[in-house]
């Protein structure tokens, strides 16, 4: 039993707010005097919503008010690794809104972040979420745990992990789940037997898998034109999808993994584009609490406690939450799921399933 309440102590954590820096906004500084200023925002699919229809346009009538300078936005929205990618590649972002630690830590390996984006409010993430398991109306093939996905007649929906972050959120969660499973039984999730069941829940979904997309948005629009029995996907995700008036039952696993999203100013490209000081105000603002209630009414669970506390009902915490830590980190899972000879890696071997 003290395993299980430690556990929900760190599921009770997992939603708490962040610390960190206090609000505050960038001043103006020598380009206040320009009537205009333009800001790239290199953006996962998922939040897209969230940014155009609250963030950014409350964010340029801010500015306008204090500045009386115009902000304009050129946004783009694709899959969070090929994003990153694409940032490092050229694609000149002066702020990167990704949905993993993974694919900002790609930016800083390849030197345009060059200030410790962790240490700023919240560790940098400025949304969390969940994953979850959308299943058909009524449920037809009554799916209601990780082990049901791994039924020979379930269909299976998930983005692919080397295009997508998303999928990596989904994948870790799954082999997560498994080690959740074998620690609540014996008391350790760092044993053999945890492992040997984790790889083998994760094969078994896997083989499960009929199409891996590139992007989470891919995938969803895959699972809308009626392809498979269960999309795994952001919970966030699925609640845009019910704000829009569909159909669209999920369920939140009891073991499941959290999700933290990471949001960084670009050093390399706002200092070539002068534009630091409206990034900088553009990334705290991202953490206000007007913002943080675009983000939780646009289905993200937001850092700010406040926010957080205002929504809590709209986002319950499942029993056995855990977050990467769980799984030691990013650097850790890169290797042991994703690297060469990663679990992951070798479970899309041995089924001989496409990558692209």
């Amino acid at each position: 039993m003290k395993h299980v309440l430690i556990l929900l102590m760190v599921a009770a954590v997992g939603f708490s707010g962040c610390g960190g820096e206090k609000d505050k906004t960038a001043g103006v500084g020598d380009n206040q005097t320009i009537s205009s200023v333009t800001l790239t925002l290199g953006a996962y699919t998922v939040p897209k919503e969230a940014y155009q229809k609250g963030i950014i346009p409350a964010f340029k009538k801010m500015w306008k008010e204090k500045t009386g300078q115009d902000v304009n936005f050129q946004e783009s929205y694709i899959a969070s690794g090929e994003q990153s990618r694409n940032i490092v590649s050229g694609f000149e972002a002066d702020i990167a809104a990704l949905s993993l630690e993974h694919d900002v830590n790609r930016l800083a390996d390849a030197g345009l972040i060059t200030h410790d984006w962790k240490a700023k409010k919240c560790n940098g993430f400025v949304t969390r979420s969940l994953v979850v398991m959308v299943h058909r109306p009524n449920n037809p093939k009554n799916v209601k745990t990780w082990e049901d996905l791994t039924k020979p007649d379930i269909d299976v929906i998930y983005p692919n992990p080397r295009m997508s972050g998303g999928a990596m959120w989904f994948v870790n969660a799954i082999y997560g789940a498994g080690l959740k499973k074998i620690e609540l039984e014996t008391g350790s999730k760092d044993s053999d037997q945890a492992r040997t069941y984790a790889r083998k829940l994760l094969k078994d979904v896997q083989a499960r898998v009929k199409v891996m997309d590139k992007s989470g948005r891919a995938s969803v629009t895959t699972f809308e034109s009626g392809f498979g029995d269960v999309m795994l996907t952001y919970e966030n995700e699925a609640l845009l999808r019910q704000l829009q008036g569909k159909d669209f039952p999920f369920i939140i696993p009891e073991a499941t993994l959290l999700i933290e999203n990471p949001i960084a100013v670009v050093d390399k490209y706002v200092d070539k584009h002068g534009t630091r000081q409206v990034a900088e105000a553009f990334l705290e603002f991202t953490y206000t609490q007007e913002a943080q209630r675009y983000f939780a009414e646009y289905g993200f669970r937001s850092v700010d406690e406040t926010v957080a506390k205002e929504f809590e009902a709209k986002y319950p915490v499942p029993k056995y939450l855990f977050d990467m830590s769980y799984l030691g980190g990013w650097k850790k899972v890169s290797t042991d799921i994703y690297g060469e000879q990663g679990v992951w890696t070798l479970i899309i071997q041995e089924l001989g399933q496409n990558e692209k």
